[in-house]
Parts: C-alpha cells; structure tokens; sequence
C-alpha cells in the first residue's frame, strides 16, 4: 500500500525530477506533508541525502489564478540575485500528466516560521523586535527591487492595480461562496467607490506576513515563503495585509485560533505605528493612504478563507486545522468596515 500523502505521488516525481536535474536525485523520495497548508499544499521530500520542499495546487476546487505554480517559480527564481531572501529554485513541472497538477521543486532552507506568541515568548522581547523589525526591512527590500532588470517587467500592471484586485476579489468571492456575508455588500460598495490612483509600482508578495518568512537561530531571515498572491502593483497592499494580520493576532485569544496567528501579542512585537513608521523610514513612501488599502486587505482575508471553508464544506481540503474557519469570516468584514471608517 502506497504511504504517499494526499496529493503527491513520490514516485512519479522522483522520475520526473531524475529526467530534468539528475544529480538532485540519488534514490527513492519520501513525502510527508507540511503542516500548516491552507492554500497550496507543501511537502517536505527527501531521498535521504537531499532535502526539498515541493508545492502544488490545492486538490478539488481550484481558482487557476490564485494557484499558479509557474508564477511562484517565476518570482522567486527572478529574486535570487537580490537581496530578498528566496529558497534556491530546482525545477517546474506544468505537465499536469506526472501527478494530476503543475508543481515545483525548491531547496528546503532552514529556519523558523514564527506563527505564535509563546514561541516569540521564549526568545524574550529584544529577539521578538529584532526579528519584527527585520521583516519589515525584508519587505522595504523586496519593494526596492527593479522588477525589470531582474526580468519581470510583465509579471504585471502596476497601473489600476488597486481597482483591478477589487474586481479580481470580487470574482473569487463569487466562485467560492454559496451563502449570505452579512456586511459584505457594504464593504465592497466602499471598496468600489474609494479607489485611490495608483501609486508607483514594485513586486508585491501578496500575503506578507511573519509566519511566510523563515527565521534563524540568529534571528535573521533566511528566506519569504509562500508567493502565490504575487505580482506588480501597489507597494502599501503588502503594507496593509501585514498590518491586518497584526490586528488580528493581536486580538486572537484562543492561541490565534484555525488561521490567524496570535504573534503579535508577544512582548516585543512591534505595534501598528512602529510598523509603518520603520516600513515609512526604510522606504521614503507616503503611507497616509494606509486606511484604504487594510479594507482592501481585511476583504482579501475574507474573500480567502471563504474559499478554504468552501473546500473544507466539500470535503476538499488535505491535513487539519480548517475547522471554524466559517466563522471567521464575518468579523473580517466588520474590521474591513471598521477600517474604512
């Protein structure tokens, strides 16, 4: 009986990855899945003497556009000369034929991705603002980047990006819902009526926050992980979604609950103010418009884990951790609307 787990079979990808990189292979792969997934699945997989990380879109009912793998390659792949922390890219598979999806294989990097407050706890308050504040420079650093000199000027269309992730975020919560938000009309009745003008454009992660960075015992980040949400636009969406995970988690009280982390309530963490003041300092942009892009940001959340509870209602969701999440979803509605007033 094969021990595979959900959602990859080792041995096709074994033989795939031995025909396109032969010496990142040096015999039979073992898989377990990483725990934590709630989107594109990630597995850890070893032939014993190399260790990788491989990911592919969730199983079941799948939004191509939020999960594509070549995007995420493209990205980190493009990210690696820069100064932006990135896992070393090994191969793209889009021949859906070797296990039924398009998937990646990167390096697996060490380090830590801190999702809860007693884990920050445990290295004391002057690590936790170290390591708070550093991920704030990686996303300074990744802002700066040149997105056409590393070859991705048209990974995106920096112009209208704000007005299109409205209409774009309207269309997944379409697909991926089938009852009543209460709340939700009046947030997008905002949304659309508020759009800002475009700023200037810079690669944008999508869903920037510290437990998509990985830390290490020198509390020092070591890569950004999880680049599905990715594109060009609007520098302060990044800023925003970062800022409503820390709202969140600092309000979380039942140890950050089945998605939202509750890192943030550790002693040490940086607060809002602290968090735009260095990410204002480090960039030179004029972050006055923030109020705006966080309801942007709260109706991604929503938006987002609709579709995992949408899954999860189905029966189409792999690993733990999903139940609840449909009760999630109303209050990001109201910290949308409470962010808009």
């Amino acid at each position: 009986m094969s021990t595979d787990p959900q959602g990859l079979d080792t041995a096709a990808v074994g033989r795939w990855l031995a025909s396109v990189a032969p010496d990142a292979v040096s015999g039979p792969l073992d898989a377990s899945l990483i725990t934590g997934g709630k989107s594109n699945l990630t597995y850890l997989v070893t032939d014993g003497t190399h260790d990788y990380v491989v990911r592919r879109p969730p199983l079941g009912h799948v939004l191509a556009t939020a999960h594509d793998m070549a995007r995420e390659y493209r990205v980190m792949a493009a990210l690696a000369p820069t100064d932006v922390p990135v896992p070393p890219m090994v191969a793209l598979c889009e021949d859906t034929e070797v296990i039924g999806a398009p998937f990646y294989v990167m390096e697996r990097v060490d380090g830590t991705p801190y999702a809860r407050a007693a884990q920050l706890e445990k290295l004391g308050e002057q690590r936790t603002r170290d390591i708070t504040g550093r991920m704030v420079d990686t996303l300074v650093d990744l802002h700066a980047v040149d997105y056409r000199a590393v070859g991705l000027g048209e990974f995106g269309r920096p112009d209208g990006y704000i007005g299109r992730q409205v209409s774009r975020w309207k269309k997944q919560l379409a697909a991926s819902t089938s009852r009543e938000l209460p709340g939700m009309d009046e947030l997008v009745a905002h949304l659309d009526a508020n759009v800002p003008e475009s700023g200037d454009g810079t690669i944008v992660h999508g869903d920037f926050r510290l437990d998509n960075v990985l830390v290490d015992d020198q509390d020092q980040v070591t890569a950004v992980l999880d680049w599905e949400m990715s594109t060009l636009g609007d520098p302060l969406s990044d800023v925003a979604l970062m800022l409503a995970y820390q709202q969140l988690g600092e309000t979380a009280t039942d140890g950050g609950g089945a998605v939202v982390t509750d890192a943030p309530r550790a002693p040490g963490y940086l607060n809002r103010d602290e968090t735009i003041e260095r990410y204002a300092a480090g960039s030179g942009r004029d972050v006055s418009d923030i109020g705006y892009h966080q309801s942007l940001a709260f109706f991604k959340l929503a938006v987002i884990l609709e579709g995992i509870h949408y899954r999860h209602s189905h029966g189409q969701t792999v690993g733990t951790g999903f139940d609840g999440i449909g009760d999630m979803i109303v209050p990001l509605i109201d910290a949308g609307l409470a962010a808009s007033r």
